[in-house]
């Protein structure tokens, strides 16, 4: 089941695009790697989930969780 909080940055042939998990389309597309993960990290700490870079081979190059964080607590 996939989890809406969560973002993707993904390589396309016209740059880099930012999805959101299970979306059909994507949020939003960018010419450099860079703005697109700058853009993922501010829609996944808005909806208090993940952000994944994922690298044009497929593997998960970056990735950040916003929102998951225990309280802490006196020791």
């Amino acid at each position: 089941m996939a989890n809406d909080r969560n973002v993707w940055v993904v390589g396309s042939k016209d740059g880099w695009k930012v999805k959101r998990e299970g979306a059909s389309r994507a949020s939003s597309a960018h010419r450099t790697q860079a703005e697109a993960w700058t853009e993922a990290r501010k829609l996944a700490q808005q909806s208090r989930g993940e952000a994944f870079l994922q690298g044009l081979d497929g593997r998960i190059r970056e990735r950040n969780s916003f929102g998951n964080d225990p309280h802490s607590r006196r020791g």
